[in-house]
């Protein structure tokens, strides 16, 4: 139980992923950016790439459900977004507009919120015209509603989550992605102050420390007790490891954050989430813009579904008799703790939060 306060070998990634195979479509091929990922793919030793004659991917099968998702797990193929995708979305409560390096993760965290938020198998998709989708972004500032002129998060400027349907440091050995966003946010020269977001369970900073980020960009990294990350966070960098890149993020003068999520009570929550924060508190230069987002567990019919299909033999708690349906904007069922279980929790992290990270921003709750 509990996490050591100093990490050794911290520059060291604890965690690559290299896929099985890598698909590439002709259009994707076509852009200097889809090639940029080709030559990365080939580097890393990828033992199967394969550049298509088209756009279409071909379907991966195998002898069961499961085969065919661990195969999916295994792929990431590199693609053109559809037209619709350059049509940014505002994601409340992380940031105004979201835009996405890459759909689908190649963690295994048997929680994951993608399974009910994306379709058919969980190749990991890496798009291809990041440069024009990049290029977009200067028509959404100074119209965002969620930091844009609110009086709490203003200063933050107008905000892009780059990490809602992906880990971008999982996959940025193999793409780049990460860094060329960063670069852009650091050095383009915007309308009005602006903010690019990301959020991570890996470790791999190394390649970011020198880039030209300016502070306009915040990494955050996603965390848990170590009973929840020990169960449920497969093929991830274990969590010390993440407390210590985010220290050495912060000393290369990013902005940094944590993302507690999701939050469980489970066993000793208490003390586990407190020796968490104490961790994090150990690593952090002197003045660091630390911000805190607290995201408690909940499910949808659709994802219990996918997530025991996914893990059969899981044992994460989703049981719709102890907990309470909310119901979203448009009528959709999440089952969430009950309502003297969330004051319980909220209560506790905030005086948390207060006490053992005292120049934290606390964002918000959900």
């Amino acid at each position: 139980m509990g996490f050591p306060l100093v990490m050794t070998a911290a520059s060291a990634p604890t965690r690559v992923w290299t896929p099985s195979r890598v698909f590439v479509t002709r259009s994707a091929a076509a852009l200097p950016y889809g090639q940029q990922v080709l030559e990365r793919v080939r580097a890393a030793g990828v033992p199967d790439v394969q550049v298509l004659p088209g756009d279409r991917l071909p379907n991966l099968r195998g002898d069961g459900d499961r085969a065919a998702f661990m195969a999916a797990k295994d792929t990431m193929a590199v693609v053109v977004g559809a037209p619709s995708k350059r049509e940014l979305q505002p994601i409340p409560p992380s940031a105004d507009w979201r835009f996405d390096l890459a759909e689908g993760c190649p963690a295994h965290c048997q929680y994951c919120y993608l399974a009910g938020s994306l379709t058919g198998p969980p190749i990991t998709r890496v798009f291809a015209d990041l440069p024009d989708v990049l290029a977009s972004l200067d028509g959404y500032v100074g119209r965002g509603e969620v930091t844009s002129g609110t009086v709490e998060r203003g200063h933050e400027g107008t905000t892009f989550e780059a990490s809602c349907y992906t880990d971008p440091l999982a996959i940025e050995h193999l793409t780049g992605g990460l860094a060329t966003a960063i670069e852009h946010f650091g050095t383009h020269a915007w309308s009005a102050p602006t903010q690019l977001r990301a959020t991570t369970k890996f470790d791999d900073v190394g390649p970011l420390l020198e880039l030209p980020h300016h502070g306009r960009t915040r990494l955050r990294f996603s965390v848990n007790a170590a009973t929840v990350a020990r169960r449920f966070e497969g093929a991830t960098s274990p969590v010390p490891a993440r407390i210590a890149a985010l220290g050495r993020v912060a000393e290369a003068g990013y902005p940094v954050g944590l993302t507690v999520a999701p939050i469980m009570p489970v066993g000793d929550w208490r003390t586990e989430y407190g020796e968490l924060f104490d961790a994090v508190a150990a690593v952090l230069p002197q003045g660091a813009d630390l911000t805190v987002e607290c995201i408690t567990h909940r499910f949808t019919p659709n994802s219990k579904a996918t997530l025991t299909g996914w893990y059969p033999r899981t044992k994460l708690e989703m049981d719709e008799d102890l907990r309470t349906q909310k119901r979203g904007r448009f009528g959709a069922v999440k089952h969430v703790y009950p309502t003297a279980v969330m004051a319980e929790l909220r209560s506790w992290f905030t005086d948390a939060v207060d006490a053992r990270l005292p120049g934290a921003r606390f964002l918000y709750w959900t």
